[in-house]
């Protein structure tokens, strides 16, 4: 849906999985892309910093300002409910310099947190093209707090927040149908479909699929939302299959004292892109087992690198055409270890067919998706000049 033609129908997954986009004519002024996620340190961090790379390959000055240990920050904290991660306060100053010196075209924001709204304020000031990315219902992933201040204090701030962000901006992507209803839903009337980017390193050639499936991965926040226990429960009735869980959160103590119980269980901590593109590599499968889960990237990239890829059914992967031909979902009477039974139990040359079919859909939404990006930061701000739509502050 778009601010001027509230009745205008938003694009399907299958839509834009089977549409092929030209590369745009118009002008690709500098782009600014804000974030208040480490870059790669998580899923919305991860997107972000693969769009800069794919952009820069691309002909656009993109410039990324996002937390970082030296500067950009006044002040710090741990983020509620979870100490692993980190809010920032980010520096007045710092944004000022940065967005009078860039003049940037477009500014894209990917969370809602103090260095998104700032974006967004300085998006509006500089009469720049404000695209926001609706990732994450925060709302709801905070419900699973057991902490009733904590939950009804970050409830408050994040409907305060996305309502901001759904008037101020010119456009409006979500990484899945769902997500895209539930924009509409809180008041967003701008709302497209966003795909799912890549790495680079994920692009390259793949290691050829694995016949058997013996090693199984599971990699993201370790937090309830996530439904790890499940994955716990797996290893414990697989004995002879090895389980590998990656990443940081609340439940990291909980986990690690389970993992040194069970011999096929093993804890890697976090690690970089690089790093999780390497395990998902010496794995056969990946497992994402999530109660909450807009979409999914880590599914994805296991695709990407011809890896089996397990999902439950509330991740917004599922939703798109092409790639929930391709990935495997754990039904509703299902465990995780009654789903990896029957992966198992199908012949080997159907799960190699899946896991190839699987890295051709994931390449195929990469390229429409870096293109949809190219047309949306090619275009004017509606009602701004043509050429560079800044104005001076």
């Amino acid at each position: 849906m778009t601010k001027n033609d509230s009745s205008a129908k938003m694009l399907t997954a299958r839509d834009f999985m089977e549409t092929s986009l030209e590369m745009p004519d118009g002008e690709l002024g500098p782009v600014i892309i804000v974030s208040d996620a480490l870059p790669e340190r998580n899923g919305v961090g991860a997107y972000y910093k693969d769009l800069l790379d794919q952009l820069r390959g691309a002909g656009f000055e993109t410039t990324f300002l996002s937390p970082n240990p030296d500067k950009w920050q006044l002040l710090k904290f741990p983020l509620p409910g979870d100490s692993t991660q980190t809010v920032y306060l980010p520096s007045l100053f710092r944004f000022h310099k940065a967005m009078k010196r860039i003049r940037p075209r477009a500014i894209v924001v990917g969370t809602p947190g103090p260095f998104g709204l700032l974006g967004a304020f300085w998006a509006r000031r500089l009469k720049a093209r404000l695209i926001v990315g609706f990732h994450t219902h925060f709302s709801s992933v905070t419900d699973l707090y057991s902490n009733r201040w904590l939950r009804g204090f970050s409830r408050f701030y994040f409907n305060i927040a996305d309502n901001l962000l759904f008037r101020w901006g010119d456009q409006i992507l979500a990484n899945s149908e769902q997500m895209a209803d539930l924009a509409v839903s809180l008041g967003a009337d701008n709302v497209e479909l966003m795909g799912t980017l890549l790495p680079p390193t994920a692009l390259e050639a793949a290691a050829p699929p694995r016949a058997q499936v013996e090693r199984v991965l599971f990699a993201g926040r370790l937090a309830p939302e996530k439904r790890i226990p499940r994955v716990v429960d797996a290893a414990r009735e697989l004995p002879h299959i090895q389980f590998t869980i990656a990443g940081e959160g609340p439940l990291k103590r909980e986990l690690e004292a389970t993992a040194r119980e069970l011999p096929n269980l093993n804890m890697l901590g976090w690690v970089d892109r690089q790093q999780l593109l390497d395990a998902m590599d010496a794995h056969d499968l990946l497992v994402l087992p999530s109660t909450v889960e807009s979409f999914g990237t880590v599914a994805l990239e296991a695709m990407a690198r011809q890896r089996l890829a397990l999902v439950s059914k509330q991740c917004g992967i599922v939703d798109w055409p092409g790639l929930v031909e391709t990935l495997f979902q754990i039904e509703d009477d299902e465990s995780v270890a009654d789903a990896l039974r029957r992966i198992t139990a199908l012949d080997s040359a159907m799960r190699t067919a899946m896991a190839r079919g699987a890295r051709e859909a994931a390449l195929k939404l990469n390229q429409n998706s870096i293109r949809h990006w190219l047309h949306m930061l090619s275009a004017s701000r509606p009602g701004a000049p043509p050429g560079n739509a800044t104005a001076k502050a």
